[in-house]
């Protein structure tokens, strides 16, 4: 599908660098992407710098910003890159940085040891064309991988390509080798490289205010501390980097992991766009001062790009995002001298990474009315309706609405003892509590009633205000071949 057109640009915005030598276009907008692993969240730290400048602050707070950043080329005297497609692709890095966090803070989120100064977590977040879209894929960092040839950066001997796993290709050859890496095993060109620390991690949630999560089951692990009842939670940034880096609250492992970045990632954005920091030019300085004082980025990322990047993504928000991880072909893949690596899915791995290339939606199969992200399947959800007011045949519609969505309704609805109810409520035992937020999220504008003692049937009772039953369905660890999720079904409903 074309492009839309753009709108004129005013006189005062950036003007268009030159095409480079040998003709092939320079990427449209040089500048960073926006939306968070350990990583998620540093990537959604640095992201959010985009965000806020979409608010239309300019230069007035940007200048003096662009000189915290700490420039880095890893592009240096690359050669046979790949063709450059349309939109950006940022290549986002996460480094522990754990030495630059106080003694008291590293004890109290068990962050002992010594840093690795290898990458904790790695991402292609990828910009659309028109601004309208970012697609993040995270990069485990076991994937099997196969170095270009390079010079060690620390011991200074030339290698010849071999096996590594891919976080270990920045302790080899830093910035540079890891983008050499990235692309020869997605063919996908790389236009920005973002580095950032668990410090700016830390600053950036604190100074937001935290980022609300939901989860639906306990979250424990002893490793990271990390201990969170099922609920709603709103994290600071120290409790924060707990969650993004817990790797032992399930079988899951790194993978598990991933995916509570990704959450955590879209529970950002959700803050960031949802809430007034945008508008608010202080709230706007400290934010970007959190992020940048600890970021590492290619010398073409600059005030200019982050500005013009940030004009053209006003409208962006939790459902333009979405997440998936490279599908996997073969855990535990054992390599010689490297260890137990992931190999990746070629078929599946390339479908995706194609479609980064030729600027496609991840998720283009799923239409934006796709089903809410809930704990409880509708399926283990009993229902009984009754019909809260004097209108006839409500409460038939209700049940049937509802069962055609997968709820176990008792198909005989009947009238409530009260029939002037003004808003539907959803009445339910307190152990059935999973359930019954559940079934509120496929009724819109629903009221949350604990009556002791209901028992496993929930009950709705339906008011004036009901309109339909959004469709559910329960988290699903992959949806679809490709994994993919959007910002808005991973975020608190």
């Amino acid at each position: 599908m074309p492009t839309p057109p753009r709108s004129p640009r005013s006189t005062a915005a950036p003007q268009r660098r030159p095409q480079p030598p040998g003709g092939r276009r320079a990427p449209r907008h040089p500048g960073p992407p926006r939306r968070r692993p350990r990583w998620g969240m540093r990537a959604v730290t640095t992201l959010s710098v985009v965000v806020l400048a979409s608010a239309g602050i300019g230069h007035a707070v940007m200048t003096g910003l662009d000189a915290d950043i700490t420039r880095v080329d890893p592009f240096k005297d690359m050669k046979n890159r790949p063709q450059a497609g349309h939109g950006m692709n940022v290549l986002l890095v996460g480094t522990d940085g754990r030495e630059k966090i106080g003694k008291e803070e590293r004890r109290k989120y068990r962050l002992g040891g010594a840093p690795c100064h290898c990458t904790d977590t790695m991402m292609i977040v990828h910009i659309s064309e028109d601004r309208e879209r970012a697609s993040v894929v995270s990069l485990p960092r076991d994937s099997y991988a196969v170095t270009p040839a390079h010079t060690d950066r620390t011991s200074g001997k030339r290698h010849h390509g071999h096996p590594i796993k891919l976080n270990a290709a920045y302790a080899e050859g830093g910035p540079q080798l890891t983008v050499r890496t990235v692309e020869s095993m997605t063919k996908v060109k790389i236009d920005h490289y973002l580095e950032v620390d668990f410090t700016s991690f830390m600053k950036t949630v604190d100074v937001v205010g935290g980022v609300q999560i939901c989860t639906a089951d306990p979250l424990k692990d002893s490793y990271t501390g990390l201990d969170l009842p099922a609920g709603r939670h709103t994290l600071a940034g120290g409790q924060a980097l707990q969650f993004v880096r817990a790797r032992h609250v399930d079988g899951a492992s790194d993978l598990g992991r991933m995916k509570r970045q990704q959450r955590f990632m879209a529970a950002l954005v959700e803050r960031l766009t949802s809430s007034g920091i945008l508008l608010n030019p202080m709230k706007f300085r400290d934010v970007t001062r959190a992020v940048l004082g600890s970021v590492r980025a290619d010398k073409g990322f600059g005030t200019d790009e982050m500005l013009d990047l940030g004009r053209a993504m006003r409208n962006f928000s939790p459902s333009s995002s979405e997440f998936t991880t490279v599908p996997i072909g073969r855990m535990g893949y054992a390599v010689k001298g490297v260890g137990s690596t992931l190999k990746w899915d070629p078929v599946k791995a390339e479908r995706l990474f194609q479609a980064l290339r030729q600027d496609q939606p991840l998720s283009v199969n799923r239409s934006r009315g796709a089903a809410r992200v809930v704990a409880v399947a509708p399926q283990q959800i009993r229902v009984q309706v009754e019909n809260g007011t004097r209108t006839p045949g409500l409460g038939r519609r209700v049940d049937a609405a509802l069962a055609s969505t997968g709820f176990r309704t008792t198909h005989a609805p009947v009238n409530a003892a009260t029939r002037d109810v003004k808003r539907t409520v959803v009445a339910y035992d307190p152990r059935w509590d999973r359930s019954a937020r559940s079934l509120a999220t496929a009724l819109p504008g629903s009221e949350l009633r604990a009556v002791k003692g209901l028992g496993a049937t929930l009950k709705v009772i339906a008011g004036p205000d009901f309109e339909r039953v959004r469709k559910v369905r329960a988290e699903d660890p992959g949806q679809g071949e490709l994994g993919v999720v959007r910002g808005d079904e991973v975020a608190c409903g």
